[in-house]
């Protein structure tokens, strides 16, 4: 498996039982390719089995914090990613980066610098704790793709801003800015861009200095009790993701990205 020091699109490092996971790809606002996704699943496999470890900081290089997939990579085909026959045979089984995210044992805090669109801010959401930088934006894009969100819109969105404002940011794909989220819950607390770290840390270091297993088992009550069991929603999302990416709709909300110009839809 990955070392981080083998990273090319994720800094890991661990200092003072915190570790920091930047999405480095700061060109394209940290936008996902398969590696990035591999890079990220593998961070949050590591802090979750490191003792050391006790709070995990999830951000990006500014700009951005996660503008989701890197379409021409992952959606419009690019060949050195092999991505049509990727996605046009997905697995039912739920997102790996995802699943590792969801299932670290650590609290998580996300520090939302910029941009956290699609499944950057479906990313967002797999964290505990959000803090915005009032740089921060925040849309789940995949609408306007032709594709549903993954388990951070469907399964952490209705429970922190309500059923009837996620449906609202689903069914659109509205952006909001971070006075708006924090508005309706959907951050913790906006801060001066310049402060969003100094903010992070800060409450990364008051979790990170009680009992660790104790700290660990209230994550682990909140996930029983709260979030209830992601694989099986996940299995759903995949097989869903697998119909829609084969779809003209899907197509169309590439192209019309990539042409940047308004979307046709037909309903096929």
């Amino acid at each position: 498996m990955l070392k981080p020091e083998e990273f090319v699109h994720v800094i890991y490092d661990v200092k003072d039982h915190v570790a920091t996971v930047t999405l480095n790809r700061p060109e394209i606002y940290n936008a996902l390719n398969h590696r990035a996704y591999d890079e990220l699943e593998r961070s949050f496999l590591l802090a979750h089995d490191d003792p050391d470890v006790r709070v995990v900081v999830l951000t990006g290089a500014d700009p951005g914090f996660c503008s989701g997939d890197d379409v021409r990579a992952i959606m419009a085909g690019d060949e050195r990613e092999g991505s049509v026959h990727r996605l046009t045979r997905v697995k039912p089984i739920p997102t790996p980066a995802a699943t590792a995210i969801m299932d670290c044992g650590k609290p998580i805090i996300a520090a939302v610098n910029g941009a956290a669109m699609g499944w950057g801010m479906d990313l967002s959401l797999m964290a505990d704790i959000r803090i915005a930088s009032d740089k921060a934006k925040f849309a789940e894009l995949f609408v306007k793709r032709g594709l549903i969100t993954d388990l951070g819109g469907l399964t952490r969105l209705p429970l922190v801003v309500g059923v009837q404002k996620a449906a609202e940011l689903l069914f659109t794909g509205d952006v909001i800015d971070a006075a708006e989220a924090e508005r309706i819950g959907l951050v913790l607390r906006t801060v001066p861009h310049a402060e969003l770290m100094p903010a992070a840390y800060a409450m990364a270091g008051k979790i990170a200095a009680n009992p660790p297993l104790a700290v660990q088992h209230l994550k682990e009550g909140l996930r029983k009790t709260t979030y209830g069991e992601h694989r099986e929603i996940g299995s759903w999302i995949a097989h869903i993701l697998g119909v829609l990416f084969q779809t003209e709709d899907h197509k169309e909300g590439v192209a019309s990205f990539l042409e940047k110009r308004p979307a046709s839809f037909k309903g096929r």
